[in-house]
């Protein structure tokens, strides 16, 4: 089931520039608005959201009140706003326009997940704080990956939302509570076995031309999907959505070098919604269309 994002009914001013609707993201969701300057009102929110503004004027505020507390900070490029879940009313009062903000969606499953894997005593849902103005790289790194997936879609987009959930969760439990959830660590986290990671790694080779999550993937390590993330990582030093996104466009490049290939089929293989967005992502790889590519190996 897909999280349905909460953007249409909180900004009905905004406009809407891109939205992770009709992606089958079920873990996350993302919606790309425009604001123009005034005053927002809301009642409830059934999501955990955080706002990065893209573009902003470093002139303009943001005035919020909500969770008992009220504060004002700089919209300027960067700047990141949470809110937790069911924090009651909230103001927003916006001094000026924000042409573009990401505003990202976390179900509340995501951090009850969080509390059975760790045993916690409750979720970390219940402490995470209603802060704004925040400078966070990781999160930042995240929303700039998420949104890009919005502009050009990619055959892995499923994956990325998965695995960027699982992370945003674990930062936002870690980092925004009062830190009694989860225990900071400085140890690596632990490899794949060879057995297990041979028994991802042929999997992922035998269905690249279907869909692959990172459920099935942590299901076939017998891990959990935030645990397996990180251990895959750890082995192979990419998360598993990019080794994915990688392993398909190698399979592409090959399919390439048979003339006998349209490329719209070649486009379906390697698991892109359309031939335009399979040229988009080849080109922003390699540098060059498929069809230029397939030309130089002639």
């Amino acid at each position: 089931m897909n999280v349905m994002p909460d953007g249409q009914r909180k900004y009905p001013r905004s406009t809407l520039l891109a939205s992770s609707a009709d992606r089958g993201w079920s873990t996350i969701s993302a919606e790309l608005r425009a604001h123009p300057a005034g005053l927002i009102r809301s009642a409830h929110q059934p999501h955990v959201e955080i706002v990065l503004a893209i573009c902003a004027g470093a002139d303009g505020f943001v005035v919020r009140t909500g969770s008992a507390r009220q504060e004002q900070t700089r919209s300027m490029p960067g700047a990141i706003w949470l809110v937790p879940s069911d924090i009651g009313e909230e103001e927003i009062a916006l001094t000026a326009p924000m042409p573009r903000a990401l505003h990202l969606y976390l179900p509340t499953q995501q951090f009850n997940f969080l509390a059975k894997q760790y045993g916690f005593s409750r979720s970390p849902i219940y402490s995470l704080q209603y802060l704004g103005g925040l400078k966070d790289a990781l999160i930042q790194e995240i929303g700039e990956s998420l949104l890009a997936e919005l502009t050009t879609e990619t055959t892995t987009g499923r994956m990325l939302a998965e695995t960027s959930s699982l992370m945003l969760a674990a930062w936002l439990a870690h980092r925004y509570t009062d830190g009694s959830f989860v225990k900071a660590s400085s140890e690596r986290p632990q490899r794949l076995d060879k057995i297990r990671l041979r028994r991802v790694l042929d999997y992922i080779e035998q269905h690249l031309d279907e869909e692959i999550t990172v459920s099935a993937l942590a299901d076939l390590a017998n891990l959990s999907p935030f645990h397996f993330t990180r251990m895959f990582t750890a082995s192979l030093g990419v998360p598993p959505f990019r080794y994915v996104s990688r392993r398909r466009l190698e399979q592409a490049m090959s399919l390439l070098a048979d003339d006998t290939l349209p490329l719209v089929e070649i486009a379906h293989r390697s698991r892109f919604s359309s031939q335009a967005s399979f040229n988009r992502a080849f080109r922003r790889a390699v540098g060059m269309t498929p069809g230029a590519y397939r030309r130089l190996l002639r």
